[in-house]
């Protein structure tokens, strides 16, 4: 006979706490369950954390049912969601339900239209390995418990077929494997490469499959019926026992980071399940984030480098076209521009030239603008300057066509049109967006066949994989897009890119704006020429910007990496931004301007006055602002920004955690989100 026992659950409500219930059902830890929540009792579900002899002042209720579908989470899941809960400051009964799929597992199903989530194709053989390769492969493979290794290869240089190799010895074990890669943009290409190599053992999870998809999916894997399990960020969640490796592709793309509810990281949340399941985690990427880079060269992570394309094929060549315009007593100018009259603003006669000739080759043009710069950047169009804040670093953003806002420290001045560096030229915002491209190259190339990759043009796998298909087979001509298009995607043809407005990115008030920008030059240019074989003219990649001296250019411009890194953290290094610090981003948000300001005011004084009671603890402490967001109205809300910067990584969570309290002080109508280490401050 069983007797009651009292057990903390994590229910599934906004609550910083495990609630505690009695039972007398045979529970255990990691097992879902379904219990009465709050005074009208509806029933929620709940993960039992485990058994508590502390008895609580109010009424204890009793748990209803054990929802017997599933069975107790493995123990080292359990932890990683306490973790992610505790470290990221979100309520743990909201954490877990990400570890379930979104339906019951019904044995009734629809037959569906939708093509299979894995495809069946022909298998294909394991590459040989280049001796760069071989021996990545080896000194990775030597590893059988957690590690984090970093992958740092060239675009082109193979990393794929390096993840392929480790997975099939970790099959050959016995143990299974996971794959994260940032969002769809890889996912088509890259589970046909899985599916040709790994055939049935594949399931994937991603946003772009139905609710019935992903419960499939899920169960596939929780059952055991498959052994690979690639897909975005939430894949980590699906509870997989016998774990014997973890891949993060790309891991410096700024999607693996949650923006809303649970604002974890992706890649860090890997790291972590690594530890917790005693797993190696490889880290592959171009272009590494700084903090993967740092962690590497202080030896954290062990460093693997692949320096050369595959085949020996050679890194595209790179072409820096200056937009600033063209002084007008040159003669050979001035007939360019009078022979050129008819190219629109954006495009440079250089770009149009090779572009043309591409055509007439047979080959394919990628062109890129990447237009989600939300503010219109200023610029001076005669000598490329554009303002920044004297305290910040920070590019500075027009509002309201009038004045000039940093968005960390709340600096201000008056827009003057006259160029404060050169005193001749007149400040300009400029904007500029995919559509207007694809509007005027139907002009300027008749009877090219010209394709869009957006979020307006692409909504769902089908659309991706449909333009993947037809630039593979040679269907387009050119592809414009933004972002979408410059993320690990092969085209055998393509072998001229353009990069028509790099300053869109140069300009955010955002200190990884640079970055982001070499990340995404570099990105970008490596679709260039992946096939050109040895002899061959390489591919060719074309920059048209109004900085030709931003650093992130120079660096791209000379595939130099390591030299960008070191210069960019030392930067980073004056202003305790991470990786040398750690932030955390408080945004106060509500409907009415006036409270949401007085509350993040208000939170600015608890955050000093929380400094002065405990100066030990949190001395190495910076508060910045409050100031208002770069998007400070968003969907109806008025948003502030605060920011909680320390060069003591252990006394940022303690610090957030005491400052919003119990949070009973926040006014009705007024949100207050906390995002651990934001990956974007827009």
């Amino acid at each position: 006979m069983s007797s009651t026992q009292l057990w903390r659950v994590a229910a599934d409500a906004p609550l910083p706490e495990a609630l505690t219930y009695s039972s007398d059902l045979p529970l255990q830890r990691g097992q879902l369950v379904t219990v009465p929540l709050g005074r009208g009792g509806r029933k929620v579900h709940g993960l039992v954390l485990g058994p508590t002899a502390e008895v609580p002042e109010f009424e204890v209720k009793a748990v209803d049912s054990i929802v017997e579908e599933y069975t107790p989470l493995p123990e080292p899941y359990v932890k990683w969601l306490e973790w992610l809960a505790q470290y990221y400051l979100h309520p743990v009964g909201q954490v877990f339900q990400s570890a379930f799929p979104p339906l019951r597992k019904s044995e009734k199903q629809r037959q569906s239209k939708r093509p299979p989530v894995i495809p069946q194709l022909e298998a294909d053989s394991a590459l040989d390995l280049t001796p760069e390769q071989k021996s990545c492969f080896e000194s990775i493979a030597q590893h059988s418990q957690f590690s984090t290794h970093l992958l740092f290869g060239v675009t082109g240089s193979g990393k794929t077929e390096v993840y392929l190799r480790l997975l099939d010895k970790v099959l050959a074990e016995g143990k299974r494997g996971v794959v994260l890669v940032p969002e769809i943009s890889l996912t088509p290409q890259l589970i046909q490469r899985f599916a040709r190599r790994f055939g049935d053992k594949i399931a994937a999870l991603h946003s772009q499959l139905t609710d019935r998809e992903r419960t499939n999916q899920w169960w596939d894997i929780v059952e055991g019926r498959k052994s690979i399990l690639i897909g975005a960020r939430s894949a980590l969640f699906c509870p997989i026992d016998n774990l014997g490796l973890i891949i993060v592709d790309e891991e410096h793309e700024p999607s693996f980071k949650q923006d809303e509810k649970l604002k974890y990281n992706g890649r860090d949340a890997a790291v972590m399940l690594g530890k917790l399941m005693n797993c190696p985690v490889v880290l592959g990427s171009a272009t590494p984030s700084l903090e993967t880079w740092k962690n590497a060269i202080d030896g954290k992570y062990h460093l693997h480098r692949l320096t050369r394309r595959v085949a020996n094929r050679a890194l595209p060549d790179i072409e820096v076209i200056d937009l600033r315009r063209l002084k007008d007593d040159d003669e050979e100018k001035q007939k360019l521009i009078t022979k050129y009259s008819h190219l629109p603003f954006w495009l440079s006669p250089t770009l149009y030239e090779r572009m043309q000739e591409v055509l007439a080759r047979g080959d394919q043009a990628a062109l890129f603008l990447n237009r989600r710069g939300i503010a219109q950047m200023v610029v001076c169009p005669s000598c490329g300057h554009t303002r920044e804040c004297p305290n910040c670093d920070i590019s500075l953003t027009l509002h309201a066509h009038s004045h000039l806002i940093c968005h960390y420290c709340d600096y201000h001045e008056n827009f003057k049109t006259k160029c404060p560096d050169c005193h001749e030229g007149q400040l300009e915002a400029i904007g500029l967006g995919t559509e207007l491209l694809e509007t005027d190259l139907t002009r300027l190339f008749p009877g090219k066949t010209i394709a869009r990759a957006d979020r307006d043009e692409i909504q769902s796998r089908a659309d991706l994989e449909d333009l993947i298909g037809k630039m593979e087979t040679g269907e387009i001509d050119i592809l414009v897009g933004t972002q979408m298009i410059a993320k690990g995607l092969d085209f055998p043809k393509l072998k001229l890119v353009g990069l028509v407005l790099a300053d869109v990115g140069f300009n955010l008030p955002d200190f990884r704006a640079t970055e982001r920008s070499f990340q995404l030059i570099t990105q970008m240019s490596g679709r260039s020429g992946r096939h050109v074989k040895e002899g061959e003219s390489p591919g060719l990649v074309i920059i048209q910007t109004f900085n030709t001296e931003h650093d992130s250019i120079t660096f791209a411009k000379a595939h130099d990496f390591e030299g960008f890194a070191a210069h960019e953290l030392e930067i980073r290094s004056a202003l305790n931004y991470p990786p040398m610090g750690r932030l955390v981003s408080f945004r106060i948000q509500g409907t009415k301007l006036g409270i949401v300001e007085e509350t993040a005011r208000l939170l600015a004084r608890r955050a000093h006055a929380l400094k002065a009671q405990f100066p030990q603890q949190y001395g190495a402490i910076e508060v910045l602002g409050p100031a208002e967001a770069a998007l400070s109205k968003l969907r109806g809300q008025f948003r502030y920004h605060l920011l909680i910067k320390s060069t003591q990584p252990a006394a940022a969570n303690p610090f957030s955690r005491q400052l919003l309290g119990d949070q009973e002080w926040v006014p009705s109508g007024v949100k207050i989100l906390i995002d651990i280490d934001p990956m974007s401050l827009l």
